[in-house]
């Protein structure tokens, strides 16, 4: 065992965790434990951090919904610490940094244990940073007492969802709470920018912010319905029904492809005669490629921002990102450095205007999703040989091959094609739904439409077994 595990042992053992059931879990509890994950979440989304004063513009807004992120809240750092944590622990795996046999019970937990203490690590750090630069106030008007105090809630919070997390990957639940949080924050913004009832002028007269109950709104109120449909199909200020349809379309889209799959014929090695197959969809590495590119873009950006507030006129801060408020929420955008070309364009418009940046940024965008959805399958345990192993702890071969590296063969032949080929079909979605304006920007729809796809199949499959079905993939 390495000088690594050695070291954390004693650390770990301190940490909380939630221990895999000693009996199989049903449907019905399944539903239940999943219910309570998200109901936990929602509520840590509404409670305030006590001790902040909390002023000016959001600097982080758009990084929140990708995050599942509610700013002045318990969840002000969602799960960005853990997915961070998740991604540097298994990229040192996948390089070999951290030697780590999968096989080796001890060393699997330990791994696993030491991934949880990396995400409060980085819970500690994001929160002292946060604090520093003056995210809830003036540090030196807070006090120290506040500052700790709104620190311990962070921490508090992110261990919170760690565990929440290790309720549902132990199998009390159903899919990722890192999944779920994601798709629930996305789904709530899409239903607010529909339906919200609060009003906006921006001198046109009072509307709607939602966008359906604004379009109902300019149709009866205003005289002239040609202007009144253009108001609510194309407006500015808030949002449209542009881009509600363009939301729509983007989680149709998704939804078709993520029917395209090839099904591999498998065999009991028990007699069984029931028609099985092992199927490699397109989407093979589901979301995570556009998770850990928005986590890394996420926290290079907040380094940035940090570093160009303190240090606006260095030039090597400048290279590395340059900020500016271009926008009439007050917001703050990349306008120059390495963060302004790993900010896509956010409308066709954008696009026309500046293709050079456009075409580099979704060219970087494509580029680090297809290599981090083929480097994934190697540290996730989806790789060939991975697949091989599970098949054969479910005494199931692929029909026609009982030799394993015959099948291996065939495995690697779709494997990382559908791992490449799938990440960069999902950073294009991605991309196209920011330029065509869908609601949440497009990694979100796309977080959010692959996450509910997930859960529908998920759904399925254990009610299949819940009504006796022997095996299913």
């Amino acid at each position: 065992m390495g000088v690594f595990f050695n070291v954390i042992r004693p650390i770990v053992s301190l940490i909380p965790t939630i221990n895999e059931p000693t009996k199989k879990i049903g449907f019905k509890e399944k539903m239940m434990w999943t219910g309570i994950t998200l109901l936990v979440f929602l509520v840590c989304s509404q409670i305030p951090l006590i001790g902040t004063d909390i002023v000016g513009n959001d600097p982080f807004y758009w990084m929140r919904l990708v995050m599942a992120s509610n700013r002045g809240t318990l969840m002000e750092l969602g799960i960005s610490p853990i997915v961070t944590a998740s991604m540097v622990m298994q990229l040192l795996q996948g390089a070999k940094i951290i030697s780590v046999d999968m096989d080796n019970q001890e060393e699997s937990e330990l791994f696993e244990a030491s991934q949880k203490l990396f995400g409060l690590l980085m819970t500690l750090g994001q929160g002292i940073a946060y604090i520093m630069s003056g995210m809830y106030g003036d540090p030196s008007e807070l006090g120290f007492f506040n500052c700790c105090l709104i620190l311990l809630q962070l921490f508090v919070a992110g261990l919170i969802v760690l565990l929440l997390d290790e309720l549902l990957s132990n199998g009390y639940g159903f899919g990722s709470a890192i999944s779920l949080f994601i798709a629930t924050n996305i789904c709530e913004s899409i239903v607010w920018s529909a339906f919200s009832p609060l009003t906006t002028n921006a001198g046109t007269g009072s509307q709607f912010e939602g966008s359906i109950i604004n379009f109902f709104h300019l149709l009866i109120t205003r005289p002239d319905k040609l202007g009144a449909l253009y108001d609510a199909f194309f407006r500015t200020e808030a949002g449209n029904l542009s881009n509600l349809i363009a939301t729509i379309v983007v989680f149709l889209t998704v939804m078709y492809f993520q029917g395209f799959k090839v099904d591999i014929p498998l065999s009991s090695k028990q007699g069984r005669v029931e028609s099985q197959n092992y199927s490699i969809r397109l989407f093979y590495t589901s979301n995570m490629p556009i998770i850990l590119h928005s986590a890394l873009t996420s926290n290079i950006f907040i380094i940035s921002q940090l570093l160009f507030k303190r240090f606006p006129t260095n030039f090597l801060i400048n290279l590395f990102g340059s900020w500016s408020v271009v926008s009439s929420r007050g917001q703050m955008y990349p306008v120059g450095g390495l963060c302004y070309y790993l900010t896509a364009p956010n409308s066709i418009f954008e696009l026309v205007q500046n293709p050079i940046h456009g075409v580099i940024s979704i060219g970087l965008t494509v580029f680090m999703c297809t290599i981090f959805s083929r480097e994934w399958i190697k540290v996730s345990g989806s790789s060939s040989a991975d697949v091989k192993k599970q098949l054969a702890d479910q005494r199931v071969s692929i029909r026609g091959f009982r030799d394993g590296e015959s099948s291996v063969y065939l495995l690697d032949k779709y494997i990382p094609i559908a791992a490449s080929f799938g990440g960069m079909c999902i950073s294009l979605l991605s991309v196209g739904a920011d330029l065509l304006g869908a609601v949440g920007s497009g990694t979100g729809i796309l977080l959010a439409a692959t996450t509910i796809s997930e859960y529908a199949n998920t759904f399925q499959k254990e009610w299949k077994r819940e009504m006796g079905a022997d095996f299913a993939f």
